[in-house]
């Protein structure tokens, strides 16, 4: 969906893109997956990105997520940030208030190349962002960007510590290994432009 839309509208709940986050054993597997599974053909001549885990914040439930030594990315480079939610229904009117604020400053921020959201009904809610620098998403996140109203995330954060709108929440960070294809007419969605 896109990022601060109106709650009530097309763009927000309707879609004909399909998001597919998905982990491989290794790339014989991942390859095999794209050359003969009738999925990972569509997949292979659409638009995607090779990952590797970086960091978790928080948890959930159904997702086996390896812990991984690997050093953060540098404060130059690119990174991917993926946000996995469950909602508590009673929550969501709360948790739209704080967070369109927080999908307007994803989605208008010039750290970001792509900042997209999806929901899987009845209550599961990601959202997934390209930055150009790892420096520009932790300053976005600790409320220190050079943008009008820099402390939206900051703030919804301390909201949701006082009274969580989630079951469960996790945010993960990965490191872009390659990109593949075209979305929306372009390319290069992981390059620091």
């Amino acid at each position: 969906m896109n990022l601060g839309s109106p709650i009530i509208s097309k763009s927000r709940f309707i879609s004909k893109d399909v998001v597919v986050f998905a982990q491989w054993e290794n790339e014989e597997i991942f390859q095999d997956f794209l050359n003969h599974h009738s999925i990972g053909k569509i997949l292979k001549n659409g638009w995607f990105l090779k990952l590797e885990f970086l960091r978790q914040w928080g948890n959930i439930s159904g997702f086996q997520i390896q812990n991984n030594n690997s050093q953060d990315a540098s404060d130059i480079n690119p990174v991917v940030a993926v946000t996995l939610a469950r909602m508590k229904f009673k929550e969501i009117p709360r948790f739209l208030q704080w967070g369109r604020p927080v999908e307007k400053l994803v989605r208008d921020h010039t750290g970001t190349n792509l900042s997209l959201a999806s929901i899987r009904h009845p209550n599961l809610v990601s959202t997934f962002s390209i930055w150009k620098t790892q420096k520009e998403m932790t300053d976005m996140v600790r409320g220190h960007s050079h943008v009008p109203d820099p402390k939206r995330h900051k703030n919804a954060m301390i909201e949701r510590n006082r009274k969580d709108f989630h079951y469960e929440f996790t945010t993960l960070r990965f490191r872009i290994l390659d990109e593949f294809g075209i979305w929306k007419g372009k390319s290069d969605y992981s390059v620091n432009q």
